[in-house]
């Protein structure tokens, strides 16, 4: 797992190749084990290659989403709140081992944050990708993930680069 950290980087630029269907299954598969509290899962996950669809997930956002488009795979991270008051934290658990486990597959990815950000028309990202993908009316966005073959591998973070000076032993 370590080494899978050192190598994780955001990508952006992605090849016109798209993600196999085995690979895809198993995505979904790391999604679906992803652990939530007390087992709720109030997460949903929207696949998305189609490239339409994608260009509209990207347009959620004015800033930061953009790669979306470019990625061959898309996966909204979206909850229903209701089931758990946790779910932003049970989505980002979610996302990131999706990221990870999209690398272990040598796949590259992407974060776009939507929950608390703004569409370029004034209302919430959410409220645009709602009516998009028709989710429930209750329903909030999380991320949506850009996953795809990378333009170019780019090399992690130097362990010289972390900062150490957050890490605080028996009191801040």
């Amino acid at each position: 797992m370590l080494d899978l950290l050192r190598k994780r980087r955001s990508v952006r630029r992605f090849m016109e190749r798209p993600v196999e269907a085995e690979k895809v299954d198993q995505l979904i598969e790391a999604l679906l084990r992803s652990p939530s509290s007390k087992g709720r899962n109030p997460w949903e996950f929207i696949v998305v290659t189609d490239p339409d669809q994608r260009a509209q997930l990207a347009a959620a956002k004015p800033r930061g989403g953009t790669f979306v488009a470019e990625s061959p795979l898309a996966i909204v991270i979206c909850a229903d709140p209701d089931q758990c008051d946790v779910w932003i934290e049970d989505c980002s658990i979610a996302a990131i081992i999706l990221q990870l486990t999209a690398l272990d597959l040598g796949l590259g990815s992407c974060w776009s944050q939507i929950r608390l950000r703004s569409h370029a028309d004034g209302d919430s990202a959410t409220d645009y990708l709602s009516k998009v993908l028709g989710l429930p009316d209750h329903y909030e966005v999380e991320a949506i993930i850009g996953i795809g073959y990378p333009v170019k591998e780019k090399v992690g973070h130097g362990k010289e680069s972390l900062p150490y000076h957050k890490i605080h032993r028996e009191r801040f």
